[in-house]
């Protein structure tokens, strides 16, 4: 397999400054185009919505490279753990989470996160989610900054009271979190390594003084059937759901907000029926989700996809926001529509993903951007924008915005 010498790359500048744009060119130039990797490795970029839906739902497209056959496949994760310039003893804590497993492994992790998201808990939170968010609203004064005021402190709170992180120590949370994100090289090893170091220690605290918390709840699993999750196991799952918890779901509340700001007359409909707001946040998770594209997916035996075979060892690159702006699937897709459902099972968008690796937190996910945004807007009806020129972290992959400032009346 050669490296193409042209085709789309997710590191391209022009592509992280204007994704909707690009992808959507992309997605009207073939069904799969033939492009790099952030790291450089020869992918398909997936780009139709039908194309999406297929490679997401089906089992013989893995996350782990090292389940494809010859030696074709690259493990893409060893060599971002090099660029971004991470020791080696990171890589079990940031590449072995349910996530980034398949098969019998990834069904017995995913089996033991999801007590973490039961309907059970998630419905039991919503209290503490409007409480959480009234406590926020109470302190703004005439302006404030959303991003960092709002749409990061409620997720953070939220996440962390679920799985058991005290009050004090959030803040690391926030902080380290970021850097986890940045592609920045070396800005993302002081951070894993504070809270690698950090969760173990919470860990052992919990295991001596257990806790209404899913800390608690694993550790009583480790001790019923001790090989069923190790430590590193357990600390990596805590890591996976406390920064992925938080990171998304900040960044949907944040274009969310601004999305509705910028489309009067759709925050005007949500205003007038008040019933509508599930369905918002659903096109909103559409329009203007935080997660562009998906992991990659490796094909394990040859499929065909779009009309193209993908070989055996070959990547797949699923890119949602271009499936979620597909104009074959998607009257007027380019156009906020609060009212818009789709006649799909499911969700009908693909941004909290499909198949055996959908998003374990989508449901809370809903419940904290409706809960946000829909108090945000019931609180002060007068809320505006302070600026119409916005500025967005320059991260591939991810939609978020650095500020939002909003006048309040």
């Amino acid at each position: 397999m050669t490296t193409p010498s042209s085709g789309p790359n997710i590191m391209d500048p022009a592509l992280i400054a204007d994704p909707y744009g690009g992808f959507d060119r992309l997605r009207e130039e073939a069904p799969l185009v033939r492009g790099q990797s952030a790291d450089s490795t020869p992918t398909w970029y997936a780009t139709r919505y039908d194309d999406v839906r297929a490679v997401l739902a089906d089992p013989r497209f893995v996350v782990d490279p090292e389940l494809t056959p010859g030696t074709e496949a690259v493990d893409n994760r060893n060599r971002m753990l090099d660029m971004l310039e991470l020791p080696a003893e990171f890589l079990p804590y940031l590449s072995e989470s349910v996530l980034d497993v398949d098969g019998d492994r990834h069904t017995r992790l995913r089996g033991l996160a999801t007590r973490a998201f039961t309907a059970r808990r998630v419905n039991a939170l919503r209290p503490r989610v409007e409480a959480i968010t009234a406590s926020l609203l109470d302190s703004f004064g005439d302006s404030v900054e959303l991003i960092s005021e709002f749409a990061y402190p409620l997720p953070i709170a939220v996440i962390c009271e679920l799985v058991g992180i005290p009050e004090e120590d959030r803040g690391l949370w926030r902080t380290a979190g970021s850097a986890l994100t940045s592609i920045a090289p070396g800005s993302k090893g002081a951070a894993a390594h504070e809270l690698i170091e950090y969760t173990h220690a919470l860990v052992d605290r919990r295991r001596a003084a257990p806790a209404d918390d899913l800390i608690s709840d694993l550790l009583r699993v480790q001790d019923e059937d001790g090989d069923r999750l190790s430590d590193v196991e357990l600390v990596t799952m805590l890591l996976g759901l406390a920064t992925a918890g938080h990171e998304t779901t900040a960044n949907l509340i944040g274009n969310g907000a601004l999305a509705l700001l910028s489309h009067p007359d759709q925050l005007e409909a949500l205003r007038r029926t008040p019933d509508l707001w599930p369905t918002a946040v659903d096109e909103l998770v559409r329009s203007c989700g935080s997660i562009l594209i998906t992991q990659l997916r490796y094909a394990t035996e040859d499929i065909e996809v779009g009309g193209q075979t993908v070989k055996a060892g070959e990547a797949v690159q699923p890119v949602v926001v271009a499936a979620n702006r597909d104009p074959r699937e998607f009257s007027r897709p380019e156009c906020l529509d609060v009212t818009r459902r789709s006649g799909k099972p499911g969700d009908g968008h693909v941004g909290f993903g499909l198949g055996a690796h959908y998003c374990l937190g989508a449901a809370l996910a809903r419940q904290e951007c409706e809960v946000a945004l829909r108090s945000l807007f019931d609180r002060f009806p007068r809320l505006a924008l302070a600026t119409r020129e916005h500025t967005w972290v320059p991260v591939p992959g991810l939609r978020q915005l650095t500020s939002l400032p909003l006048k309040l009346h």
